[in-house]
């Protein structure tokens, strides 16, 4: 509906064509104003009733507990509260019903869409009379869009980012004879948006469409494998084809940054102590990998040698490492994972316990501190679900923040070279 309802904004530009629209968009909305129409479908229910009213048994199917036994879910609802579930779920036209289930960022779409052609249709110099007929049915829908939105009859109430754009679109449309330049941000401006939006997806797919089309190129003098030459009874030769194959392709290429791997190096205890230990902390998804490398700095043996871990937040530990008997300057490497239940910052810390001869000899490890960062990666996603996932989790926090970067473009690239999160919004929109 929103590219529907943009389309017709855009391009309706005869005064005939925007009263068809008109037309149109009468027969998916329904009766207006809306907040008065669903009411008098609920007095119409019996819906003002006296607090007296028996309450009404409503079930559910049946559960399946966490025993395995069944278990049947049960409700006690007003007969005024069914009555008005039975008067959301009844049939309604479809812009209407997208907005009783809260989809008011359509409703915002519709309010851009109806000041475009309120704003067009005043320019074309029709009948006075008529262009604020349905100026002043314009402004009654926008209006009836936000009180309904208030109301008891949406499943989701509006959110303030499409509040605050519908009561623009209708201070627009009261004062635009006012003010000429919000006319021409509504009139002019979107088409360049949108030109530039084209122009910034074609340059993608172009892009795409090279990276795809590229060849890899085989030196002359390379060296050709013909299975059906190979010798039989040799199991690698089938396997050494298809390495070649793999590397002449590209696809099991995997350069590891030795700089990133060491700098994912602690030390876990000191150079005087009995028994050195560092660990290298490899976070991948959910899961923090330990490969801990246990050296022997004395010329005694070590026997039963046991590394021990503890986390502290929502970090658990898969694996307990098991025990190790080290000989006099020898090494050794555990390996253990970590699963990590919610994306916040944690500790781990521990110790190496071991024996030597009758005595038991303990050293404390230093804490290793997994942040937070490890686990953002930079994602995208359609606007479609940012919407859907903005109006679900109810992301908007408001955070002063003090810095001495003036330029808006450079501090939103910092914040995200710092919080290693990416801008959903096409270069295009932001220059």
């Amino acid at each position: 509906y929103r590219g529907a309802l943009w389309i017709v904004g855009e391009y309706c530009a005869q005064p005939s064509d925007i009263e068809d629209a008109f037309v149109q968009i009468r027969k998916v909305i329904g009766e207006i104003p809306i907040l008065a129409a669903e009411q008098r479908l609920l007095d119409a229910a019996g819906g003002d009733v006296q607090p007296e009213e028996p309450l009404v048994k409503t079930g559910g199917a049946p559960k399946v507990l966490e025993d395995g036994t069944y278990a049947t879910e049960t409700a006690l609802s007003s007969a005024a509260a069914a009555r008005l579930e039975a008067v959301k779920k009844a049939s309604k036209p479809p812009l209407r019903a997208l907005l009783l289930n809260g989809d008011f960022y359509t409703g915002s779409v519709l309010a851009s869409t109806l000041s475009k052609l309120i704003l067009r249709y005043n320019q074309s110099g029709a009948n006075a009379k008529k262009a604020h007929a349905i100026r002043a049915e314009a402004m009654l829908m926008m209006t009836s869009i936000i009180r309904v939105g208030q109301s008891k009859f949406v499943t989701v109430p509006i959110d303030e980012d499409s509040q605050e754009r519908i009561m623009n679109c209708i201070r627009v449309l009261s004062e635009m004879s006012l003010n000429r330049s919000v006319n021409e941000v509504f009139l002019l401006d979107t088409k360049a948006a949108y030109a530039k939006m084209v122009a910034t997806e074609e340059k993608k797919a172009q892009e795409k469409r090279e990276k795809e089309s590229k060849v890899k190129a085989v030196q002359v003098d390379d060296v050709f494998s013909f299975r059906q030459f190979s010798k039989k009874g040799i199991s690698d030769a089938t396997e050494d084809y298809e390495l070649d194959v793999s590397r002449a392709t590209g696809s099991n290429d995997v350069v590891d940054d030795i700089a990133s791997n060491l700098s994912s190096v602690i030390q876990l205890t000191g150079f005087s102590d009995p028994v050195y230990a560092e660990a290298y902390v490899k976070v991948h998804g959910f899961d923090i990998l330990l490969d801990v490398l246990i050296v022997n700095q004395t010329t005694t043996t070590m026997q039963n040698l046991c590394l021990e871990f503890a986390t502290l937040g929502d970090l658990k530990l898969v694996e307990r490492p098991s025990t190790h008997t080290l000989g006099p300057h020898s090494f050794h490497s555990v390996k253990t994972s970590i699963k990590v239940s919610s994306t916040e910052s944690g500790v781990i810390f521990g110790n190496i316990i071991w024996e030597s001869g009758t005595t038991e000899t303990c050293v404390v490890l230093s804490d290793i501190h997994i942040d937070i960062m490890d686990y953002i990666k930079p994602a995208t996603c359609t606007e479609t679900q940012f919407r859907s996932m903005w109006t679900e989790f109810e992301w908007e926090n408001r955070v002063n923040v003090t810095t001495e970067i003036t330029d808006l473009r450079k501090y939103l690239a910092h914040l995200m070279s710092s919080t290693n999160m990416a801008c959903l919004t096409p270069e295009a929109a932001l220059s």
